[in-house]
């Protein structure tokens, strides 16, 4: 039950729900425990829920023809992952989503969403809103790639997200930054150097 608190406060911070709606809610997810380097979602398979972390660590990445990967999405406590082309559209997806760290999740899937949409427009405005915070965040990374340099793009991560650098490997950090291990332990070094 304690979970299923986490995640009407979370969505009471976007929308008021009655205790009722609430409960309503809250029952549409299904509580799932994930191993530590399990797979959530894998390409060519059509993703089937939307996931809420509880607790834990998660990496979403794409990999190439030439097997190199890149890092789309990290999500720890209180953060939504999936692959969202392949939820909202139901087709194949095209990434990975691995547990960085032994995780909970609340997961509810396509058609749950879809019902608890239609049965209250309170649910279809929190949804709406989720996808409209996502829409942003992904044309801020696009521009941030195209238009800052590698060194300003680690700088602006470790001051917004310096709780989820402390978590994920450094490979991992590297190709959402767009940049080789090297490249970043490079940066990484310059930079203490100057504390020191």
């Amino acid at each position: 039950m304690i979970n299923n608190q986490q995640i009407i406060d979370y969505v009471k911070r976007t929308v008021d729900l009655t205790d009722q709606e609430a409960v309503i809610f809250a029952a549409s997810f299904r509580e799932v425990k994930i191993k530590k380097r399990q797979f959530i979602v894998q390409p060519n398979f059509i993703v089937k829920n939307r996931n809420y972390v509880v607790k834990g660590a998660f990496r979403a990445y794409v990999v190439d023809d030439y097997g190199q990967d890149s890092t789309i999405a990290f999500a720890i406590e209180d953060w939504w992952i999936t692959d969202y082309n392949s939820y909202i559209l139901q087709k194949p997806a095209t990434m990975f989503v691995i547990a960085l760290e032994d995780s909970i999740i609340l997961e509810i899937s396509y058609e749950k969403e879809q019902m608890l949409k239609q049965s209250n427009h309170k649910f279809e405005t929190f949804f709406r809103i989720r996808a409209e915070r996502t829409a942003a965040f992904m044309q801020q990374r696009i521009i941030s790639n195209l238009t800052q340099t590698a060194e300003e793009r680690y700088d602006r991560f470790m001051e917004r997200y310096p709780q989820i650098a402390e978590r994920i490997p450094q490979y991992a950090l590297a190709s959402y930054l767009g940049m080789t291990t090297e490249f970043l332990s490079r940066i990484r070094n310059k930079k203490a150097s100057k504390k020191s």
